[in-house]
């Protein structure tokens, strides 16, 4: 516990540590004034670290962006496929190029927040510049510092995980999250003290909700057969098979959020002008007209059905019980235990991604409420940070619960002492 605390203390402070070459006064007179739909999930996503233009701006984006990708090319790639099913050496192996993907897309990333700082273009409604000297070199160093904090980043969240309480890159997310809560309150009592206190109350119930959306699943019955290997017996139990109503997990918002927020992004660095750049201020940027609001519900449910069939192959599943002599009480092995898999988990998607794109609509629904410009920005439960805080506590609390069962275990086997 004292080790991974340590490591997310020493991860803040490298959010806070400006990079070489910024100029903090004029950035945090730009953050004062800056509010918007991409810059605010920008600041939501790196602990406002990103704005900022610290050590450790780009956070764990580039790694959980390089996890998603490679894990959607397993499905994709034989090789892959093959490495993932080899175990231990295989999974090291995935491990590897996840992180050398990590390096590749913090060059761009980090390239692009430098190249959005340097034309002044990352606070539009700020005409100051952030950085001291814009030239080539300069951004050349500020972006080598920058992939090499994401670098450090990795390194800190597979420490925590192996020589911490484990899921170190997720409490490295919800560290980032949970970092600008404070100043998301202070704003909103600010703004208006009753909506605050009416958020805090709504809160409590919606993360009672989310904890029980969280923790609902359906367990299918697996009986295993008996076999006798020479005189013993083994097999014979009962056992089940968890699905989660969110199989997906968090990973359906994350895409739709970063697909909605790329145009925009996109028109800013262009310049914003024509057509395109006009459908795209009109329609995508504000987050409480009904087209996008329609979108992103339709992207988070559609995402979510593409996440689970990637993710979670009945057929695969099937042919393990199979070999196992494992089956599903009333079913017959092999192809009719996937179709009914195949089944099952269809209809427990549903109500999952109706959940998750209903929980992401929250803060627009507020905002419409409340009638109050600044609760869609500083809504402090919304649907991608709520799910982050529940998840990651549910499983970190798991990983203490595991650990201490363990120690008492050992303890428990624990020889005697010698008397003499």
């Amino acid at each position: 516990m004292l080790f991974a605390l340590a490591m997310l203390a020493l991860f803040r402070v490298g959010q806070i540590l400006p990079a070489p070459g910024v100029d903090v006064t004029a950035v945090q007179q730009c953050l004062s004034g800056a509010n918007g739909g991409a810059l605010d999930m920008l600041q939501l996503f790196s602990g406002g670290a990103m704005l900022k233009l610290s050590v450790f701006a780009l956070g764990v984006i580039p790694y959980i962006t390089a996890s998603i990708v490679v894990q959607l090319l397993t499905v994709i790639i034989p090789r892959l496929e093959a490495l993932r099913k080899e175990g231990g050496q295989g999974q090291a192996k995935i491990t590897q190029y996840t992180r050398y993907l990590t390096v590749g897309l913090a060059l761009p990333h980090a390239t692009t927040v430098v190249a959005l700082a340097r034309n002044g273009q990352i606070f539009p409604s700020c005409t100051r510049p952030v950085l001291h000297d814009d030239g080539v070199w300069a951004a050349t160093l500020i972006v080598a510092v920058m992939v090499a904090g994401a670098c450090v980043t990795m390194w800190l969240g597979e420490l925590i995980t192996d020589r911490g309480v484990g899921n170190g890159i997720s409490l490295l997310v919800f560290t980032q999250v949970v970092a600008v809560f404070p100043s998301y309150m202070s704003n909103i009592l600010k703004v208006n003290p009753f909506a605050l206190v009416v958020m805090l109350v709504a809160g409590v119930f919606l993360m009672a909700a989310v904890v029980f959306m969280e923790q609902g699943q359906r367990r299918v019955p697996v009986q295993y057969a008996k076999r006798m290997v020479g005189r013993r017996s083994y097999g014979g139990s009962t056992t089940y098979l968890p699905l989660k109503v969110n199989q997906a997990g968090i990973v359906p918002v994350i895409f739709t959020s970063s697909m909605l927020m790329l145009p925009n992004l996109v028109v800013q660095f262009t310049g914003g002008t024509g057509p395109v750049a006009e459908l795209v201020s009109r329609y995508l940027v504000s987050g409480d007209h009904p087209v996008y609001m329609t979108l992103y519900f339709l992207l988070i449910v559609a995402f979510t059905y593409f996440y689970v069939s990637i993710t979670f192959n009945p057929v695969e599943v099937a042919e393990s019980m199979k070999r196992n002599g494992g089956f599903v009480p009333g079913i017959r092995p092999g192809r009719p235990t996937a179709e009914y898999l195949g089944f099952v988990l269809s209809r427990l998607t549903a109500p999952g991604a109706l959940y998750l794109g209903v929980l992401s609509l929250i803060p627009i629904v507020a905002f419409i409420v409340l009638r109050d410009p600044s609760s869609q920005q500083n809504f402090p439960f919304g649907g991608a940070s709520i799910l982050i805080m529940v998840g990651v506590g549910l499983d970190t609390v798991k990983q203490i619960e595991a650990q201490v069962g363990q120690r008492e275990y050992k303890g428990f086997l624990r020889e005697p002492r010698a008397r003499i």
